[in-house]
């Protein structure tokens, strides 16, 4: 097939895709109905139908898109040239949230939401969404690495728990974002830290009265 052809199709299929966001973010998954999406993109059936075989095949490129673009987050992260400090991961990961918006009448995080759902019912999605907390938590983990070297961390601290503990924080921020107030970055690493004085505390406690 020609390059220009094949550009065409891909621009044709994301048009198909994004029109398809539009419907879900307005009306969610199972409610968006494929006329509702084919009306969306001003084509026709079969040109649809081309494209995309279902609508679950929309869902199933929606849910892969969502995660991918949080996930490349961290490309970003790992990347930098010094690694961003544990205040500054928070922050950039609240104000990339925050700054991502609604594009042409959708959000990825907010269909993300609707995937994480849709992942209960369906086993293939469900082991997507497994494999990107997966890979989450080990690009976490990797970032607690470095600040451990960096000195941002103990030299003793459990690096396995804090991956754990900041990948249970990212659902929470999509969640407060779209149904609750949001928080903000000062918020989240004023409560870690404080989280973590409190663990200190109580360390130093039973030291101080071994039982």
């Amino acid at each position: 097939m020609p390059r220009i052809s094949e550009e065409l199709w891909a621009e044709r299929r994301r048009h198909v895709l994004t029109s398809a966001w539009g419907c879900f973010a307005r009306d969610g998954f199972h409610a968006a109905s494929m006329d509702q999406i084919i009306g969306a993109t001003g084509l026709s059936s079969s040109a649809v139908y081309r494209y995309f075989r279902s609508k679950d095949e929309l869902i199933d490129a929606t849910a892969a898109e969502a995660l991918e673009l949080i996930g490349s987050l961290f490309d970003r992260l790992l990347a930098a040239e010094p690694t961003p400090t544990p205040d500054e991961t928070v922050a950039v990961l609240v104000e990339d949230l925050h700054s991502r918006g609604e594009q042409e009448g959708y959000d990825l995080s907010q269909l993300a939401m609707q995937a994480w759902t849709e992942a209960l019912r369906r086993p293939h999605l469900h082991e997507l969404v497994n494999a990107y907390y997966r890979s989450t938590r080990a690009n976490f983990a990797e970032l607690a690495r470095r600040w451990q070297v960096a000195g941002y961390l103990a030299p003793d601290a459990d690096i396995d728990a804090v991956a754990a503990l900041l990948t249970t924080l990212m659902p929470g921020l999509i969640v407060l974002e779209h149904l609750g107030d949001g928080s903000s970055a000062q918020q989240l690493i004023a409560g870690i830290s404080g989280f973590a004085s409190a663990s200190s505390l109580r360390d130093g406690a039973r030291g101080r009265n071994p039982v």
